[in-house]
């Protein structure tokens, strides 16, 4: 998941058919990248949200078929935007279990 903050509504009355009637907000990330994410929750411009990404992000909207790959998920109630947020790499470690890795 990722935090990112919304900056606008973004109004599209001719869409395809997968993304139904799904809201839409244009939200900018901590490195300022700007994207656009389908919103079920209601999130309010200004306002910093976790958003999920890829196949997750279809699950997160009310209709799993609704054609996204970024949802907001939440509305994040305190987020001190002064700190950015910390990249952690998610490492698989050997734990002697024996296995080969050919």
């Amino acid at each position: 998941m990722d935090i990112v903050r919304v900056m606008d509504d973004l109004v599209c009355t001719r869409r395809v058919p997968g993304l139904g009637s799904a809201s839409l907000r244009v939200v900018r990330s901590a490195q300022g990248v700007v994207s656009v994410a389908t919103d079920p929750v209601g999130a309010p411009v200004g306002r910093w949200v976790f958003a999920t990404t890829g196949s997750a992000a279809r699950l997160a909207m009310p209709d799993p078929t609704c054609m996204t790959d970024l949802t907001i998920c939440g509305i994040i109630d305190q987020w001190d935007e002064e700190v950015p947020p910390v990249a952690t790499a998610h490492r698989a470690t050997d734990t002697g279990s024996g296995a080969s890795k050919g």
